[in-house]
């Protein structure tokens, strides 16, 4: 017997993770990298529309992936135009809404800590 969860089980745990605890990882990523807190934030705020102040009551109240990107003020409209791979799978190709936006934000930060210019991740 294998202790495989079913696809739907794992998204549920993506979904459900709260954003406050991944930024931090997010964080020293990119300035491992040379990358600064204020570019990781202007990534976040281009891609859900936040600012400082509601970034920062996200991650306050703690909540999860799912609540974080329903609650975005206004999700990029050029988030369409990221494109590649991010854990194996096309962002472009993922079929669940909620799971490519988890993505694109995961493609937008590998972006940041390959030297990308900030112009280019933010599709301008």
């Amino acid at each position: 017997m294998h202790n495989f969860k079913p696809v739907q089980e794992s998204k549920k745990g993506i979904y459900k993770m709260a954003v406050a605890s991944v930024y931090p990882l997010y964080l020293q990523k990119v300035q491992r990298k040379g990358r600064t807190k204020d570019e990781l934030d202007q990534v976040i705020f281009w891609l859900t529309g936040y600012d400082l102040q509601s970034l920062q009551v996200q991650l306050n109240m703690q909540v999860d992936f799912e609540m974080f990107f329903d609650q975005a003020p206004t999700f990029h409209p050029n988030a369409g135009n990221i494109k590649g791979v991010i854990c194996g799978y096309s962002v472009e190709k993922i079929e669940d809404s909620l799971m490519q936006k988890i993505r694109y934000l995961d493609k937008l930060v590998d972006e940041l800590v390959k030297g990308k210019p900030l112009q280019k991740i933010l599709r301008s």
